[in-house]
């Protein structure tokens, strides 16, 4: 089990500089083991800048971060302890993707934490299973996979580290809505399997709408918003004003509401709007 306990944290970036910029300040959260969270914010709001500093990669100007009780910056040894029960997947990850083939890509993590080779070939074995990576495919370059196969190759390998909290930064840029909809899955199945905490960082209301239990919204370097997706959705003329907006499900509901439509409920996700509408009409919707 990891929970995350970030007190007073702050970063600035080229600090006593001319160009010195504040990313991030006085940040206080607490993410408790097996959350969903999903990470919101306009582009340069510090959503990235914060994510970094849940695994060490970056450290604070100020304030500290907390994992399980422990502070991740009070020495080298923290540090390194932090990067594997914190996983970080980049945006793009596929980028990174280098051994020669899709069973050693996934092997990396765990090699670095000095494990034994059954227990690496345990893990490579489940993770790649958790993202709909078959064995056929293991000894294949993963240049010669698709996009979206060598996304779920570069998840794989931070999952076979099997880390208490998963952090993912954009895990569906550039991918189409199957590919989308079947790397959320992928996400959903190994917290399911693994009860470890999910961190989502998106840019996609409906995504999160759908996923998380729990939205954080960052603007200018603080956060706006911390609540149940029904909370933060219930307030689009805020979102509006940090440049955000709300699910498509949300704005049809609003806009049926001026119609004298009333679904009479919090619609967020797709499946949610059809239920009222059904509802209304007397429906049912087919399992």
């Amino acid at each position: 089990m990891s929970e995350i306990k970030v007190s007073g944290l702050r970063h600035v970036y080229s600090a006593d500089t001319p160009f010195e910029k504040v990313a991030i300040d006085d940040i206080n959260v607490e993410i408790p083991h097996g959350q969903l969270v999903g990470l919101i914010g306009h582009t340069g709001s510090g959503k990235s800048t914060f994510i970094q500093h849940l695994n060490g990669l970056l450290k604070p100007t100020g304030g500290a971060v907390l994992v399980d009780g422990e502070d991740i910056n009070a020495s080298k040894e923290s540090s390194r302890d932090a990067r594997f029960k914190v996983g970080l997947v980049f945006q793009y990850p596929e980028y990174q993707l280098f051994e020669e083939t899709v069973y050693r890509d996934i092997a990396f993590g765990p090699k670095n934490m000095g494990l034994e080779e059954n227990e690496i070939d345990e893990r490579v074995r489940e993770a790649a299973a958790l993202v709909g990576v078959g064995e056929a495919y293991f000894e294949r370059s993963p240049l010669e996979l698709s996009g979206g196969q060598k996304r779920r190759v570069a998840i794989a390998g931070v999952m076979a580290m099997r880390p208490g909290v998963l952090i993912l930064d954009e895990p569906t840029a550039g991918l189409d809505p199957a590919g989308c909809r079947q790397i959320l899955d992928n996400i959903c199945e190994y917290r399911e399997k693994t009860g470890s905490t999910v961190i989502i960082v998106s840019h996609s209301m409906d995504d999160v709408a759908r996923i998380a239990d729990r939205l954080i919204v960052f603007n200018k370097g603080a956060m706006r918003f911390d609540g149940t997706p029904e909370e933060v959705f219930s307030q689009p003329e805020e979102l509006s004003a940090i440049g955000l907006t709300v699910p498509a499900p949300t704005y049809l509901a609003m806009e049926l509401k001026k119609l004298g439509i009333d679904t009479g409920c919090a619609i967020y996700t797709n499946g949610q709007l059809l239920d009222a509408l059904l509802k209304m009409r007397g429906g049912e919707r087919n399992a």
